[in-house]
């Protein structure tokens, strides 16, 4: 098998007789890399505050949702203490709808990459791995799926199916597999010849073992990297349609729809930070997810230099 399993790593001048007690596994080779990358440990500290920001919005978030006062309606930040960051046109506090409009973004682009994930593995190994018709037409299915355009067949999509999280999730990760599949095709195809599989199946395993105990780990590295930077994307998708009024139903707030109602106040400056605020949120939750995209990716790069740390 091909997947390095443990490597040593010597200071300078170090003695033979202490390689034992300096032997890394690859995890520790590349944490050590991350860690050496400061923009990506902001990025993941970035992502990670989101990330528990969405899943524990029901404790956080000092109003619900969808609560209304009018009396209270367009309440600027730092006017009112029971508004930190004020109220919308319906009196709703901003900053709930802020830490809930996270836990729906995220929960839309984990969720729409879970399945892509899925099809992209799937779709891939079946393409790389048998060859032949099972890799003719599953190249043009990717051909014609990457054409069709992402945004206007997503609202087409919408159109058909509603507007919601799960609609929402269907129409995004339609279209986000055929680059994921593309690369475990491509991976596939450089590993299967390997004497390592050669003599993995001359030994009677299966395709399935194979595939699981042989390919799998050892393309599993470039899949994370790539899935780092495809997640930002999902994001802005759902951002894109939600800003649209094509995305999540009311009173479910989303940062893009949240973005969109500022198109209302253009003309009253005063009136700005209903869409700021979540704009903000939104650029630091992608960036976040840049910043640790390119950590991993320099962390999981097998010709990475593996003895300066």
């Amino acid at each position: 098998m091909a997947t390095e399993t443990r490597s040593s790593v010597l200071p300078a001048g170090a003695k033979a007789g202490n390689a034992q007690s300096r032997v890394l596994s690859p995890t520790q080779i590349a944490w050590r890399r991350f860690r050496r990358n400061r923009l990506s440990i902001v990025g993941l500290g970035i992502v990670t505050l989101f990330l528990l920001t969405g899943i524990f919005a029901p404790v956080l978030s000092p109003y619900p949702y969808d609560q209304t006062n009018l009396f209270r309606a367009m309440r600027q930040p730092g006017t009112d203490p029971a508004h930190a960051l004020g109220t919308d046109e319906l009196g709703r506090d901003m900053l709930s709808r802020l830490i809930w409009g996270a836990r729906v973004s995220l929960a839309v682009s984990v969720s729409a990459t879970l399945i892509v994930v899925v099809l992209a593995l799937v779709l891939g190994f079946l393409s790389g791995y048998f060859g032949g018709v099972w890799d003719y037409v599953l190249n043009r299915l990717f051909e014609v799926v990457g054409a069709l355009p992402g945004l206007l067949f997503q609202i087409l999509l919408m159109l058909l199916i509603g507007n919601g999280v799960l609609q929402v999730t269907v129409a995004i990760s339609i279209l986000g597999w055929p680059g994921l599949a593309r690369l475990v095709r491509a991976q596939v195809l450089s590993f299967k010849e390997r004497d390592f599989i050669s003599a993995s199946r001359s030994l009677g395993a299966g395709t399935v073992f194979i595939m699981s105990r042989h390919l799998l780990p050892n393309i599993i590295n470039p899949l994370i990297v790539a899935i780092s930077f495809a997640i930002p994307g999902y994001i802005g998708a759902e951002a894109g349609l939600s800003f649209l009024g094509y995305g999540i139903n009311d009173p479910l707030p989303s940062w893009g729809k949240m973005v969109g109602a500022i198109g209302r106040y253009l003309s009253s400056p005063n009136y700005l930070y209903i869409g700021v605020i979540p704009t903000v949120a939104l650029a630091l939750l992608v960036l976040g997810f840049s910043f640790l995209g390119d950590g991993l990716r320099d962390a999981l790069d097998p010709q990475s230099d593996r003895a300066n740390f």
